[in-house]
């Protein structure tokens, strides 16, 4: 019986979103807490690589020389063989 009520504290304190998130941190085990912290930053990375912003196109017209030499899908498919390294 007293396992049971352990569970469903348990479970109720899971679902239980208004309780701050520093107070769950602080109640779980040192590893685990290098854990979140790991989460976090990984979270902040993620969130700092995807706001670039828009692209700038300064590099338009600097392949101009080899319109002559390529069509444009040609070319396309040149830039791509360059990226890849083939």
């Amino acid at each position: 019986m007293l396992l049971e009520a352990i569970s469903w504290n348990r479970r109720k304190e899971m679902r239980d979103h208004s309780e701050p998130i520093e107070n769950m941190v602080k109640k779980l085990p040192p590893e685990y807490q290098e854990e979140v912290r790991n989460f976090v930053k990984f979270l902040m990375e993620k969130r700092v690589k995807k706001s670039r912003g828009r692209p700038k196109f300064d590099w338009g017209g600097t392949l101009k020389e080899l319109r002559d030499q390529y069509t444009s899908v040609e070319l396309q498919h040149k830039v791509s063989e360059w990226r890849i390294g083939n």
